[in-house]
Parts: structure tokens; C-alpha cells; sequence
């Protein structure tokens, strides 16, 4: 992959390592904490979103159904992703997820999209999602919790690959631009939710009040990593670029141990040294 592609990606694994750090650190969940960051990332994003649309002169009722489903797959991640975060420790669920939707995205991009990588970036996929899950494992002492996190993890971990591969298309053969595909999803996200977050408004403004650094960093943040990644694979294989992402699991995975007293550090450094190898890998296939 080129020193581009590389940079788009490691950007990217920062930005959502933190969103994620954040949102767990927070403590929230439901439909209001999310509604609350699509409306930031609606606002944020809009003048980068009309301009892209504009400039690629896009055909708006090809964008709209694009970004509708694109956002109706979000609001679903966001949910299980919530719900995963409550049930097991976020360096079990988040690694397993990140660890699922890779393969599979990588084992279709081929199959569908007709991609070709060479045998080192396929070794080096290979080895990032062997890392991720290695990472994702530990911990297994506290069986409860994570059992329910695996079940989470591969769950989101198969709705990561499907929205993966569907903006992927339409970022490559369908001509959409990364930021307005994506704005657009983002917006159909905050509609979406809208009726669900203001049947409570009173533990809405609750929750803007206590969580307002977390509503931002997760509006700004979510869209921007994957935007990022959106613009990588306008460059490059989407089986490249969809396991080179996940050193953010390194990121997660360490904050985890470091900010949540999640256990097992061992392996966690274990698997993070695996994927980091993968991304090497990747980099030089």
C-alpha cells in the first residue's frame, strides 16, 4: 500500500480508537446519546458534504437510497456495539468484532469485487486478524461477561463487513464522493432516531448536560474514521484496507487495560505485536 494509504488508515485507527475509549468511558447508551452525536456529525460535516456532492455532480436519488441503507446498517452497528460495550469488557467485544468483519469483508471483497491481493498482503491480512483475535480473547477468566461479549463481537463483527463492502461499492463502482456518501448516511442516521430520542426529552437533556464531551467526540470522531477509510479505498483493495484498519484494536485493546483495569495484559501485548506485524505486512505487500 502506498505511504497514502497508510496515513488515511493510521488516522483513521486514532480517531476510532478514542470514540470508542470515550463512549465506553462514559456509560451511556440508547438512542438519545446517539441522536445527540448525529446531530453533531450532521452539522459538522454539512458544508464538506454538500461541497463533495456538488463537485462530483451526483445524481441525489442515486446518493439517497445509497446513504439511507448505508445509515439504516450504522444505527444497527451503533446499537449492538452499545449493547456489547454493557454486556462484556470492551477489549473483548471491540477485537472480536474488528476481528469478524475483516475476514469476511476480505474473503467477499474477492469474491464479489473480483480483488486480487498479492500472497504477503493476504499473509498480512491474515496475521492482523490472527492478532485481533488473540487480543480479543483475553480476559477469559470472567466466563459471564465474556461469553456474552463474544456473541456481541461476532454480531457486530458480520454487520461490520456487510456496511464495509455496501459504502465500499458505492464509494468505487457507484462514483460516490467518501464525504458525501457518508454525511448523507449520517444524516438518514439522525432522522432515523429522531422520533425513538425525543419521546424522552427530559433524559435527553440529561444526557447532552452530563455527556457533552462524549456526544462530541463521537460525532466528529465516527464519521471522520471512517471517511478515512472511505478515502483509502478509493486507492486501494478493500481487502487491503479493511484489516489494515485495525490497529486500532492495539489502541483499544491497551486502553482497556490501562484506563478500565480489564485484565490479561500479556496477551493483550501479545496480539497487539501480531497485528502490528500484519499492518507491516500489508505495507510492504
Amino acid at each position: 500500500m502506498s505511504p497514502l494509504v497508510l496515513a488515511l488508515v493510521a488516522f483513521a485507527a486514532v480517531a476510532h480508537a478514542i470514540w470508542n475509549v470515550a463512549i465506553k468511558r462514559a456509560g451511556t447508551s440508547g438512542p438519545g446519546f446517539l441522536w445527540l452525536s448525529f446531530i453533531v456529525g450532521t452539522l459538522v460535516f454539512l458544508p464538506f458534504g454538500i461541497w463533495s456532492l456538488a463537485a462530483a455532480r451526483v445524481d441525489l436519488v442515486h446518493w439517497a437510497w445509497l446513504a439511507i441503507v448505508s445509515g439504516a446498517l450504522q444505527v444497527a452497528y451503533f446499537f449492538l456495539l452499545q449493547a456489547g460495550y454493557r454486556a462484556g469488557d470492551v477489549s473483548v467485544v471491540y477485537p472480536l468484532a474488528r476481528g469478524t468483519g475483516p475476514l469476511l469483508a476480505v474473503v467477499f471483497a474477492i469474491i464479489l469485487f473480483g480483488e486480487r491481493p498479492g500472497v504477503v498482503a493476504l499473509i498480512g491480512a491474515a496475521t492482523v486478524i490472527a492478532g485481533v483475535v488473540i487480543t480479543g480473547l483475553a480476559g477469559r477468566g470472567t466466563p459471564g461477561g465474556n461469553r456474552a461479549g463474544i456473541l456481541f463481537g461476532l454480531a457486530i463483527g458480520v454487520l461490520i463487513a456487510v456496511y464495509t463492502l455496501w459504502d465500499s461499492a458505492a464509494v468505487t463502482f457507484g462514483g460516490m464522493p467518501a464525504v458525501g456518501l457518508y454525511w448523507g448516511s449520517v444524516m438518514f442516521q439522525f432522522a432515523l432516531l429522531a422520533p425513538l430520542a425525543l419521546r424522552s426529552r427530559g433524559t435527553l437533556a440529561a444526557t447532552a448536560r452530563r455527556h457533552w464531551v462524549a456526544v462530541i467526540l463521537v460525532g466528529v470522531l465516527a464519521p471522520l474514521a471512517y471517511i478515512l477509510i472511505l478515502l483509502a479505498i478509493q486507492l486501494a483493495p478493500v481487502s487491503l484496507v479493511a484489516p489494515a484498519r485495525e490497529v486500532s484494536v492495539v489502541l483499544v485493546s491497551l486502553a482497556g487495560w490501562l484506563f478500565f483495569k480489564e485484565p490479561h495484559p500479556a496477551q493483550r501485548l501479545t496480539g497487539a505485536a501480531v497485528v502490528l506485524t500484519g499492518i507491516a505486512l500489508l505495507a510492504i505487500g
